[in-house]
């Protein structure tokens, strides 16, 4: 059974970092492309970053380009997601999943495999 697992979530004051990981178990994590999501309350989920299988090619939402980091180690089997100038409109539950298919990197139903998230509050 395929299992993502985050971690690394937690409480940071606005301006911080944080770093999330998600290990994969039970898939062969390097043929999978894997996507990082959040969901606020009352809100829908929102794609965040994405990177393909290999790690040479990564795709970031408007709203967090140049403050999210995603990278992948194949040889740990996990995904990792790097977060700058973190502000309180970030808190949410930070979700990775993973995707078969390289393409519409944004939408949600394309991927399969989703983690149980963890949450990410950030304090003003």
């Amino acid at each position: 059974q395929a299992q993502l697992v985050e971690s690394g979530g937690g409480l940071v004051q606005a301006g911080g970092s944080l770093r999330l990981s998600c290990a994969a178990a039970g898939l062969t994590f390097s043929t999978y492309h894997m996507g990082w999501f959040r969901q606020a309350p009352g809100k829908e989920r929102e794609f965040l970053a994405a990177i393909n299988w290999s790690g040479s090619s990564t795709y970031y939402a408007n709203s967090v380009k140049g403050r999210f980091t995603i990278s992948r180690d194949n040889a740990k089997n996990t995904v990792y997601r790097h977060m700058n100038s973190l502000k309180p409109e970030d808190t949410a539950v930070y979700y990775c999943a993973s995707k078969i298919y390289s393409n519409n990197w944004a939408v949600a139903t394309g991927y399969g495999y989703w983690g149980q998230g963890t949450q990410v509050t950030v304090s003003s």
